[in-house]
């Protein structure tokens, strides 16, 4: 036989103690029953659509969220973020600097690179540090290379010119170089709107202009957002 009961309040009969019902126990409000979790089944994975109870100091109460929604505030992600190579090799006219547009995208997270035109902006509210990689591989079959030169160019404070926020270069010190890698990393605070492009130079011996090589082992462009 079943019943059912039905009441406004109840108390507990002994100070302390709480109120027991098949075998959960609920004391001042608060569940106290070490098995009201242990005795269930430990999970060993989350749906985004499961939800996940939490204490909301503000109210002080206990409140549902799902999982895709937890941890959406949770971290950060490096993007805005791209990637971009050379589609097919650039001559360098000697020592001459000249801008290098990094035709072929290996992705581009954020919109943030015009891959016609060689040059990464800053998203509107992506403020922030931002990692900046080059990698140029200089070639000369005649090996008549003797300096070379990567630049870093932004328009920090106003529009692209003459003045680098970085510079890798590459001497000689007599020797002739038939093909170089320069490579070079740094760290730039930009603001939205902020922009960068790459600029290279090659300096030789008889005033021979050199490559610089294409594909994915060749010359690449990259940056991302630091999470701070």
């Amino acid at each position: 036989m079943s019943s059912i009961v039905k009441v406004d309040t109840i108390q507990e009969n002994t100070s302390a103690n709480g109120i027991t019902v098949d075998g959960l126990n609920i004391k001042d409000g608060i569940i106290t029953s070490a098995t009201a979790i242990t005795g269930h089944t430990a999970e060993t994975s989350i749906a985004d659509g499961d939800t996940i109870l939490i204490h909301d100091a503000s109210a002080s109460a206990l409140r549902k969220m799902t999982k895709a929604n937890f941890v959406s505030g949770i971290g950060g992600t490096n993007t805005p973020a791209f990637s971009a190579r050379l589609s097919s090799g650039l001559t360098l006219a000697n020592a001459t600097a000249t801008d290098v547009v990094f035709q072929t995208e290996f992705f581009d997270v954020g919109s943030c690179y015009n891959n016609s035109t060689g040059v990464f902006t800053v998203p509107s509210g992506e403020g922030g540090k931002y990692c900046i990689s080059v990698n140029c591989m200089f070639n000369d079959g005649q090996g008549n290379v003797s300096d070379m030169f990567v630049f870093i160019g932004s328009t920090i404070g106003g529009s692209f010119n003459s003045d680098e926020v970085a510079r890798a270069e590459a001497t000689s010190n007599g020797n002739l170089f038939t093909r170089f890698n320069l490579a070079y990393t740094t760290i730039i605070s930009l603001s939205a709107g902020d922009s960068i492009k790459i600029r290279a130079r090659a300096d030789t011996n008889n005033s021979s202009s050199t490559a610089l090589l294409h594909g994915a082992r060749g010359s690449v462009f990259s940056a991302f957002k630091i999470i701070e």
